[in-house]
């Protein structure tokens, strides 16, 4: 059972999805997402900053046949800590058609990532952001990021839009892919030209290890549904960087202001990137290339 604990609760998923209007290309793979308990199963962290209701792999797979997404990325959530055990089950139970992020601490034993491998992990996560009580030693990442790197995987950052300038040396630096999230959380109210966004295009531009998922337009978007306002950013993104980007749902959407649907996030994904060839390669060459390397025909 999950333990007795302060932090806030947050709501479930949108319960009532309707079909969305587009139908995603073979292949495609929703980029970002994640699995929560069940908690009688799977408890979740006993330092965690959210409680979520229970979101199992079921649900999940439900939702992507629904959505018509045959592939998966499980990123571990910060509720169940270190503990990645709910997510290696599911990309267990997907026969290899789901990828996972792991969260794991700085001194992980080589054996441990191994194993995360063999699971179907294929990066690392860190959370600078407040809210979910980041900032991550520096000197532990880049460690860390030297010894994934020989096992083909990548970092996947989570940051607030001030840590982009902060970070950004760091960043430069790296010699292994990294990806993030959520369009580096630069709010729309900020506008295209602010510094924070202006750099990340740029990152992108210079540093051909940079990534960025244009996924989390509810979360930077300042006027709400149906999140339009963002949509020029994640524009701006795939331009700079059309082989680097990758979109996601971010189901079951923990900590969002406003709960968005699933179904018009697909459509809104649509409605965002109408060049088709540029919907494939972020629903499917672009992830396949980061998680399915293996695959790649030489």
């Amino acid at each position: 059972m999950s333990e007795k604990t302060t932090a806030k609760l947050i709501p479930p998923p949108d319960p009532k999805p309707i079909k969305p209007k587009y139908t995603p290309p073979p292949d495609a793979c929703d980029g970002h997402c994640h699995v929560f308990g069940p908690a009688k199963r799977f408890p979740y962290a006993k330092d965690r900053t959210y409680e979520p209701p229970d979101s199992p792999k079921e649900k999940l797979a439900a939702l992507h046949k629904h959505l018509g997404f045959t592939r998966a990325v499980v990123v571990q959530a910060s509720c169940h800590g270190l503990d990645n055990s709910a997510m290696l089950d599911a990309l267990k139970s997907s026969k290899g058609a789901w990828r996972g992020v792991a969260m794991a601490e700085k001194n992980v034993t080589q054996t441990e990532l191994q194993r995360l491998h063999s699971g179907g992990v294929r990066g690392l996560r860190f959370n600078f952001v407040k809210h979910l009580g980041g900032t991550p030693e520096l000197g532990a990442v880049g460690d860390l990021a030297v010894r994934i790197g020989p096992m083909g995987w990548h970092l996947q950052l989570h940051l607030d839009a001030d840590n982009i300038t902060e970070l950004r040396e760091f960043l430069r630096k790296l010699t292994i892919p990294f990806i993030i999230d959520h369009m580096g959380r630069v709010p729309v109210q900020g506008g295209i030209g602010q510094p924070a966004f202006h750099q990340l295009i740029e990152l992108l531009k210079d540093n051909k290890n940079a990534w960025v998922k244009v996924s989390g337009l509810e979360r930077i978007s300042a006027a709400g549904k149906p999140f339009h306002d963002a949509i020029p950013f994640a524009q701006a993104l795939a331009a700079a960087a059309p082989d680097r980007v990758m979109w996601g749902t971010d189901f079951p959407h923990p900590n969002v202001k406003w709960m968005p649907n699933d179904d018009e996030l697909v459509d809104l994904f649509a409605m965002t990137f109408p060049d088709e060839n540029l919907r494939k390669k972020i629903l499917v060459d672009n992830p396949t290339r980061l998680y399915w390397a293996e695959t790649i025909k030489k």
